[in-house]
């Protein structure tokens, strides 16, 4: 299997790595060419490139099974996901017009479900997410979705939610310093999904029969959204430290605008592609990173 990852950094280095082992020929995309160090120890080929650029896309070469876009915005603003999300994938779509792709994989959100009730969506569930960013992530979709009906291209998108692994972190970052919240009255939930989950997820719909997954969506999340309260007050006791208090009225209200209230359901890519991910709850990962209750931090990524 011939493999290109388009962003290959936190998920998209993982994933190589996954696939290397497998014994997959696989080339990740990078901006420039300071971390090619790090795709060579990793058994990656490196193609230098900016989704952003045109010119750069369409040089690439163009003889892939797979074509996985995990680019990420970094936290970047409105600005940056239209670059990135809308006119990279425009550009991507360009390029492998004219090249020999069998499939590609762009990696979603969950940000693009807007509800705020507390119920269960899952794939079928309306997108009309509250937040620029998010509402240019749903344009980016209806792309693909036209690409696919329109030109032949086999796409497939994964609705990713809060991503959590090694080597990151904000959530237990702001534990460490004495600076997490405990938001409202603590119910909102929070969805989440460990690194080498969302890996493996890719790697099983890019593997699957094409005609089961062609054209189709699939959420990316782990077996059991948990209220936000609960959440960070079982994060304190894991790793040894105090229950953060609950925001004060002015914390509360500058984090309102844009957060949702949801639980994402992962059932469509468990029952239809028999996706299992190895941590099924955010208390598996958690536990293992942690080293167990007060073992060394390392530090994680959880986006909200």
């Amino acid at each position: 299997m011939r493999v290109l990852i388009v962003g290959c950094g936190y998920v998209g280095l993982e994933l190589g790595r996954q696939w290397v082992a497998r014994g997959a020929f696989v080339a990740g995309v990078r901006r420039s060419s300071a971390g090619a160090g790090e795709l060579t120890t990793a058994g990656l080929a490196t193609v230098t490139g900016d989704v952003t650029r045109r010119e750069e896309v369409l040089a690439w070469p163009g003889d892939w099974d797979v074509v996985v876009n995990a680019v990420s915005s970094s936290r970047g603003g409105a600005e940056v996901y239209r670059q990135i999300y809308r006119d990279g994938t425009r550009h991507l779509l360009e390029w492998m017009a004219g090249a020999s792709v069998g499939r590609y994989v762009q990696l979603s959100s969950t940000s693009v479900y807007g509800q705020t009730d507390g119920g269960w969506v899952d794939e079928d569930s309306a997108t009309e997410p509250n937040s620029e960013t998010s509402r240019l992530l749903v344009e980016m979709e209806e792309v693909l979705r036209r690409a696919h009906s329109g030109n032949g291209t086999s796409t497939v998108i994964l609705r990713v939610a809060g991503i959590y692994g090694p080597g990151r972190g904000h959530q237990l970052q702001q534990l460490l310093r004495g600076e997490a919240r405990i938001q409202g009255d603590g119910s909102r939930w929070v969805n989440m999904v460990h690194r080498d989950d969302v890996a493996s997820a890719v790697r099983t719909v890019a593997e699957a029969p094409l005609t089961s997954v062609a054209g189709r969506v699939f959420n990316v999340v782990d077996d059991e959204p948990v209220p936000q309260g609960e959440f960070v007050t079982w994060l304190a006791h894991e790793y040894g430290k105090p229950v953060p208090p609950v925001a004060s009225e002015e914390e509360n209200a500058a984090r309102k605008r844009g957060l949702t209230h949801k639980r994402v359901s992962n059932r469509r890519l468990r029952t239809e592609t028999g996706w299992i991910p190895t941590f099924g709850t955010f208390r598996e990962g958690y536990r293992l990173l942690s080293g167990g209750a007060g073992g060394s931090p390392v530090l994680l990524d959880l986006h909200p």
